[in-house]
């Protein structure tokens, strides 16, 4: 088994409040309209949103064997813009990784622009880490997310204000 980490940094033309509002604080509810080709269903199983609050997402096809992904929250702090999630169960968890976790950072770059930095943890079922492929894999899906949300954003600026 290997421990491992990477990291990747990603820019958005939103506000960093609406961002985080629509991402992290109600992200459970919009993407699932957002991203109906990917995500069949959200829901909270445990919990009230904060730490130790358990999430599932649904998928339209299947990741490794798995419909879905139940992730816990393992630290939120709102004021600094933070949050880890680790996955718990499902995504993809099975022949390749035991566990992973996702650790986003916002930051303000501007009053319309915020920086993301996204940090990911894992430990492999074998004694290779991830190869580049296998972290871009889990950084696109990551990016897409957020690519829906600032469209989103952009359309609808009364939203999450």
């Amino acid at each position: 088994m290997v421990k491992g980490s990477f990291t990747d940094e990603s820019f958005w033309s939103v506000e960093i409040d609406r961002l985080w509002r629509a991402r992290i604080i109600d992200g459970y509810n919009l993407l699932p309209k957002l991203l109906p080709d990917f995500i069949s269903n959200a829901e909270i199983i445990e919990g009230d949103g904060g730490i130790g609050t358990v999430k599932k997402l649904s998928f339209t096809k299947d990741i490794n064997g798995h419909g879905f992904v139940i992730d816990k929250i393992t630290a939120l702090d709102s004021d600094c813009y933070l949050i880890k999630d680790t996955v718990i169960n499902g995504g993809i968890i099975g022949p390749r990784l035991i566990s992973y976790s996702f650790e986003h950072k916002f930051e303000k770059i501007s009053d319309h622009s915020t920086l993301v930095k996204l940090t990911v943890e894992y430990e492999s079922s074998d004694e290779y880490p991830l190869s580049v492929e296998e972290q871009n894999l889990l950084i696109v899906r990551m990016t897409g997310i957020m690519k829906a949300i600032e469209g989103y954003l952009h359309t609808h600026p009364t939203a999450y204000v």
